[in-house]
């Protein structure tokens, strides 16, 4: 297993993985029986921003999955770079996850600039794990991105950024639309030696956040 993906696997476990699809769902759901009931967002403006409509509804969603106990996490709203709005930060023990709507589920999401920062602050730890006195300093806990269909809800996608917006991912999981049975499965043990770096990295992080007084 790669340290990336046993990473991923100790942040957001597979069970925990198992709320994703349902909770997309019913936020698509309420966002199309909203437009369909409301006039005004079926003027043809309103038609091509349905996208906005569906992000508030996933945002409004996964608030209330973590503020249920289902997602046992933190979350905050965190403003932009320019303060136009603020987006949602769910945040396990040692990263930080942002949701965005993905036209492929292969790429990253468009490159503003909090996904740049957060990339470049916080992806070093995942490079490798290298000894500590050999790590450069990072800016950031690592950063997972929640992925999830544009237009129709056909793939859903938890994944670790690479650095560099068109280079994709370190670990991408299969599509969660897809994976329904997850809650019922067993969960497959890592491996030792995956324990161990999962390990060394949140050590290293909680190493940084007591260094940066986080």
């Amino acid at each position: 297993m790669e340290y990336a993906e046993a990473f991923l696997k100790d942040q957001i476990s597979p069970t925990l993985r198992a709320h994703i699809a349902p909770t997309l769902k019913a936020a698509y759901e309420a966002a199309t029986a909203l437009i369909k009931d409301e006039p005004i967002l079926n003027v043809a403006s309103a038609r091509d921003n349905r996208g906005r409509l569906v992000q508030w509804a996933v945002d409004f969603a996964f608030e209330r999955l973590v503020q249920s106990g289902k997602w046992p996490f933190d979350y905050r709203w965190s403003y932009f770079e320019r303060p136009t709005g603020r987006y949602l930060e769910i945040l396990p023990t040692h990263s930080v996850v942002t949701i965005s709507q993905v036209a492929d589920p292969k790429k990253q999401p468009r490159d503003v600039l909090f996904r740049a920062n957060k990339r470049l602050s916080g992806q070093g730890w995942l490079a490798g794990l290298p000894q500590p006195d050999e790590r450069k300093s990072s800016g950031g806990v690592p950063h997972i991105l929640l992925v999830h269909g544009h237009q129709e809800l056909n793939f859903a996608h938890l994944g670790i950024p690479r650095e560099e917006q068109e280079t994709g991912y370190h670990y991408r999981t299969p599509n969660l639309m897809l994976m329904p049975h997850v809650v019922a499965a067993p969960e497959s043990p890592m491996e030792d030696t995956d324990i161990e770096a999962v390990i060394t990295l949140k050590e290293e992080i909680d190493k940084w956040r007591k260094d940066n007084e986080h």
